[in-house]
């Protein structure tokens, strides 16, 4: 029996990045377009789970799995998307500073006969203090300007991080514990290539 193709549902290199790391194979890059709107009332995790079986159903296939994730960063019920302007992303980091807030990534597994597992995984982050200074410098960076919540943890944004409790893949976008045993339950496995003499 072959292994199925993965469709990754996404354009984050960071998603990609972590599945190329350990060896998950990667037939091809597809990022879906769908209205990512909160709907009134919705809970944050709810919201990550419901726009990732939504991103992996419109890109549904036969023969193929696809692989979808979305990644929230919320604090006391509110969403933090991506910010619109540095003005906002300036406003969201001092906002935080100083706190924990969640990340939270759904993610969702569809096989080509349409069975699907999904679910969300939320890890606690807080932020060191932050002068308006250090949030400005960063800003600038550009790093996070397609992030939800205005900062990567993996990246420069570290520096404004002082603890994560919980998966930092899930922080990046991808919990990897659970997609990988999803992944496992429809022949995806990683492929690990032994050193040669």
């Amino acid at each position: 029996m072959s292994t199925p193709s993965l469709v990754l549902a996404s354009a984050s290199p960071r998603r990609r990045g972590l599945l190329t790391a350990i060896g998950i194979p990667i037939a091809r890059v597809s990022p879906a377009d769908i209205d990512e709107s909160v709907v009134e009332g919705e809970a944050p995790a709810a919201y990550a789970v419901r726009l990732a079986r939504e991103k992996a159903a419109a890109l549904a296939a036969p023969g193929d799995v696809v692989l979808a994730a979305d990644t929230v960063v919320h604090f006391e019920g509110r969403v933090f998307g991506k910010p619109v302007d540095d003005t906002d992303a300036e406003a969201t980091l001092l906002g935080l500073a100083d706190r924990w807030h969640a990340v939270t990534t759904g993610w969702c597994v569809r096989a080509g006969d349409g069975t699907e597992r999904s679910g969300a995984v939320t890890a606690q982050v807080r932020f060191r203090s932050l002068t308006p200074a250090m949030v400005r410098a960063y800003i600038a960076t550009g790093e996070g300007r397609d992030k939800a919540g205005g900062y990567g943890v993996q990246g420069l944004g570290a520096a404004l991080v002082a603890e994560v409790r919980g998966s930092t893949s899930t922080v990046v976008g991808l919990p990897l514990d659970a997609v990988l045993a999803a992944l496992a339950r429809v022949g995806i496995e990683p492929v690990v290539v032994e050193d040669q003499p």
